[in-house]
């Protein structure tokens, strides 16, 4: 899912990001989604979790999850890299679905221009 989501972004970013956000096209399956930050200011541009809507806008380096690692940073430091470089990030976050647990979840992260995006897998 992420390296069509980094085509998607390449091949239109306005309207991949859209699909991301509405979980269209694809890019939500079960607990598998899309998310995008800007590699600049940390900014979340897209987040196909809706129980994490509320982080749409917000400074993705500012980040905890509830052990009090600072994830957010990681998701940003893996961003900076080369495209085509894909960083693993593990965290806890809560996944689609009724239950707002934080579980433990690993997202593949790479660079698509001036955004990082990453889909992650709950285990």
């Amino acid at each position: 899912m992420l390296v069509k989501a980094v085509a998607a972004v390449k091949a239109d970013k306005t309207k991949a990001l859209d699909m991301f956000n509405k979980g269209e096209g694809g890019f939500l399956d079960r607990d598998l989604y899309v998310f995008c930050d800007n590699v600049g200011d940390g900014k979340v541009v897209a987040i196909g979790n809706p129980n994490a809507k509320q982080i749409l806008g917000t400074d993705a380096r500012n980040l905890k999850d509830p052990t009090g690692n600072q994830f957010g940073l990681d998701l940003y430091a893996a961003g900076q890299k080369a495209e085509g470089q894909i960083t693993e990030v593990s965290y806890l976050f809560v996944r689609p679905g009724p239950d707002t647990k934080p579980v433990s979840k690993v997202s593949l992260v790479e660079r698509a221009g001036d955004i990082y995006c990453g889909v992650g897998y709950y285990k």
